[in-house]
C-alpha cells in the first residue's frame, strides 16, 4: 500500500510540476527542461508580424487542402489531354470523366534513331570544346575514346536498324565522318579549333535532314493521335483542356503545343489549351493536372472577386506594379521598357509572336 501511495504520489508531482499546477517555482526548473520550456524574449511588434504572416501561410494550407477537390471536380467535368515532353517525342494522355486514362502509342523509334544520331555530333562538339589548342591537356581522351567505341557499334549495326534507305544513308556519312574526326584528333593529341569548325561545316547539311525527317515523324503521328481523340470525344471536344510543358529552350515554336493547337483552336489558346514551363524537361503527369487545376480554380477567384474569369492567369500585382516600373523608371530617368499591355484572356501564343528580320528556322540559315 505504502510503495502504491508513494507511486502516486511521485505521479502526481511530476503532473503539477508539467501543468504549472505545483508549488516549484520557475528558479528550480532542472537544466534538461530548460531547452523544452524556455520563453524567449519578444515584442508586442513581433509577435504581431508573426500574426500577420501568418494569415499568407495559413491560406496556402487551407488552398491545398481544397485543390484535392477542385481536381476532382475537374477530371469529372472535363477531358483533359496531357502532351508531355519525353525523349521519345512526347507522351501523350487522355483523361475522360468517368473512364480510365488512355495513353497514346509512342512516336516511331525511328524518330530516336535520327535524333539520336544528330546528338551523337553534338556530343563531340560537348567532349572536345573545352579542350581546344591544348596539347598538354590530355583529359578529353578518354571520353572521347569511349564515345568513339559506341559511334562504332552504332555504324556496325546501322543497316539492322528498321529506317528507309535514304535516312539509313545519311546517318551512315554522319556516324562515319564523326570517327573521322575523333580519329585524327586522337591520333593528333590534340583537338584543334579549325578542324572542329571544318567538322561542323562538313555535318550541317545532313544533320539538318535528320532534323526534318524527325520532326516530320513525330508531328504525323501526334497530328493522327489528337484527330482520333477530338473524334472520340465529339460534342464534348468543346470542354476539353490540352496542357503541355516546356523549358525555356522548347518554349518558341513548341511542337506538342502547336501539334494541339491545330485541334483545339485560337480561340482556346491560353483559356482552354495551356503551356506550363518546367525546369526540367521532364515532369509528372500527376504535376502537370495539379498546375491545370490551380489554374482553373483561380479563375473562379478572379470571377468572384474582380469579375474578371481570367484575371488570376496573370501577376494580379503585375498591373499595378507596371505603373509603379514607369513611374520609378521615369524618376530615374529612365526609358520604362515593357512587354504591350495585353487583356486578361488574351489568345496569343506563349511564346515570341513579334516579326523581325534575320533567320527564323534552320531551313532560313542555308
Amino acid at each position: 500500500m505504502n510503495s502504491r501511495m508513494h507511486r502516486r504520489s511521485a505521479i502526481g508531482f511530476l503532473l503539477a510540476c508539467l501543468l504549472g499546477l505545483g508549488s516549484v517555482a520557475s528558479a528550480d526548473t532542472p537544466p534538461y527542461m530548460k531547452m523544452l520550456v524556455g520563453h524567449p524574449a519578444t515584442t508586442k511588434a513581433a509577435t504581431a508580424e508573426q500574426n500577420l504572416l501568418n494569415l499568407d501561410i495559413s491560406m496556402f494550407g487551407f488552398y491545398d487542402d481544397s485543390l484535392r477537390t477542385f481536381q476532382k471536380n475537374l477530371l469529372a467535368q472535363h477531358p483533359v489531354i496531357l502532351a508531355l515532353f519525353t525523349n521519345g517525342g512526347g507522351a501523350f494522355t487522355l483523361y475522360r470523366p468517368g473512364m480510365a486514362p488512355v495513353a497514346a502509342k509512342p512516336v516511331p523509334v525511328v524518330y530516336q534513331y535520327l535524333k539520336s544520331v544528330a546528338h551523337a555530333t553534338m556530343a563531340i562538339f560537348e567532349i572536345a570544346a573545352p579542350h581546344l589548342d591544348n596539347p598538354n591537356d590530355q583529359a578529353w581522351r578518354l571520353p572521347m575514346t569511349a564515345d568513339r567505341a559506341e559511334t562504332k557499334n552504332a555504324l556496325d549495326t546501322l543497316d539492322d536498324a528498321d529506317m528507309t534507305p535514304e535516312w539509313r544513308d545519311n546517318c551512315r556519312t554522319i556516324l562515319t565522318n564523326n570517327l573521322a574526326f575523333m580519329d585524327a584528333a586522337l591520333a593528333a593529341n590534340v583537338v584543334q579549333w579549325d578542324a572542329l569548325q571544318k567538322f561542323a561545316a562538313q555535318q550541317k547539311p545532313y544533320l539538318a535532314k535528320n532534323i526534318s525527317w524527325a520532326a516530320k515523324v513525330q508531328v504525323d503521328h501526334w497530328m493522327e493521335v489528337v484527330a482520333g481523340w477530338k473524334a472520340a470525344l465529339g460534342s464534348s471536344w468543346k470542354d476539353a483542356y490540352g496542357v503541355s510543358n516546356s523549358i525555356y529552350v522548347t518554349k518558341q515554336n513548341n511542337i506538342l503545343l502547336s501539334v494541339l493547337a491545330q485541334y483545339f483552336g485560337r480561340d482556346a489558346m491560353n483559356t482552354r489549351l495551356m503551356l506550363f514551363e518546367t525546369t526540367n524537361f521532364s515532369t509528372t503527369a500527376d504535376a502537370m493536372l495539379e498546375l491545370l487545376t490551380r489554374v482553373v480554380a483561380d479563375r473562379s477567384v478572379g470571377q468572384a472577386f474582380f469579375g474578371n474569369y481570367y484575371l488570376m492567369d496573370y501577376e494580379l500585382m503585375g498591373g499595378d506594379a507596371r505603373n509603379a516600373i514607369i513611374a520609378a523608371a521615369k524618376k530615374r530617368g529612365m526609358t520604362p521598357y515593357l512587354p504591350p499591355l495585353v487583356p486578361f484572356g488574351s489568345h496569343d501564343w506563349p511564346m515570341r509572336t513579334t516579326a523581325g528580320s534575320g533567320p527564323g528556322s534552320i531551313e532560313d540559315l542555308h
